[in-house]
């Protein structure tokens, strides 16, 4: 058996590879600060080297955690986590809109040579705690690859509305502030990671924000060791919205200056609007790799690898 998984009842999974000794990730489902917006996520998450390439709680955001699924506006909730922003008085402290996202049970932990499966239900609440929606996760490694430095894993959710009316996903930009479509899953990189180059399979540079591609590449590199490390972020082939079948809508929210983000924002420009008892089913493959991958060689892997 190549990957080990250890589970720490009511806090945290751990998956190792036993090859290299390296914990890969630990995915963390014990609740934590309410001002937070509490909701299970992946910290630390490493390459098979050993590099970190996740930060957790930094004191610009502490509300960031790793890799997790987020929505800073839903429905005049805030399941992000710390200020709410309101448009023509910034981010304000509103902890009456601050909600959570909530661990149910496990439908499959398990563990078989190069791959590992955590599938999850979980819910999801305003403040007051009542049912918005219902959400089945599943988040399973597919691939590791020593001879190329790399492993990947795949993130997919399906989130049902509970409610009696529509639940609408918003964001900072849908509520006025330029650029901060930040909505759906979230990744934070280290302080290191600041200033990282990023690229799609549309474009080798420039400024990203706001851009539709397949895939986008974040690069950065190392403090306390040598090197650098790659994180991609592909949709899934299924992803789409209503009336845009067979494309990728997500715009891409991502940073590299004051910090490194990236997200494949659900509501970058306009709010995705959930009707009672619809599902909205996103999925995503990241791959974590050990050096300073080009596009082209970014490009060529995954060429490689259908989904």
């Amino acid at each position: 058996m190549t990957l080990a998984l250890t589970h720490a009842h009511g806090d945290r999974i751990t998956v190792a590879h036993q090859g290299t000794g390296t914990e890969l990730f630990a995915y963390v489902y014990r609740p934590e600060d309410a001002w937070e917006a509490p909701k299970p996520y992946l910290h630390p998450i490493r390459t098979l080297s050993g590099a970190l390439v996740t930060d957790y709680r930094p004191n610009d955001h502490r509300w960031h955690k790793g890799l997790q699924l987020t929505a800073s506006h839903l429905s005049g909730q805030n399941l992000w986590g710390g200020n709410t922003y309101v448009h023509g008085q910034g981010y304000v402290a509103l902890p009456e809109r601050v909600g959570s996202m909530a661990h149910v049970a496990f439908e499959e932990v398990a563990a078989d040579g190069d791959r590992v499966v955590i599938a999850e239900r979980l819910t999801w609440h305003p403040y007051d705690g009542a049912l918005w929606a219902e959400e089945e996760r599943r988040i399973e490694v597919c691939e590791v690859d020593p001879e190329n430095g790399s492993w990947s894993f795949t993130w997919t959710s399906a989130v049902t509305n509970r409610r009696a009316e529509p639940l609408r996903f918003g964001s900072p930009t849908t509520h006025g502030r330029p650029a901060a479509g930040y909505t759906g899953l979230f990744w934070r990189g280290p302080r290191a990671f600041r200033d990282g180059r990023v690229f799609t399979s549309e474009a080798a540079d420039g400024d990203l924000m706001g851009s539709q591609s397949p895939w986008l590449a974040y690069v950065g590199e190392h403090d306390g060791r040598d090197g650098h490390a790659t994180v991609v972020f592909e949709h899934a082939p299924a992803n789409d919205h209503a009336g845009d079948k067979g494309t990728h809508p997500a715009h891409w929210f991502v940073r590299s200056d004051p910090f490194a983000a990236v997200a494949p924002s659900w509501a970058f420009h306009e709010e995705l609007v959930l009707a009672p008892a619809d599902t909205l089913t996103r999925g995503y493959r990241v791959t974590v790799a050990d050096g300073a991958w080009d596009r082209e060689r970014v490009a060529a892997r995954l060429r490689e690898r259908a989904w």
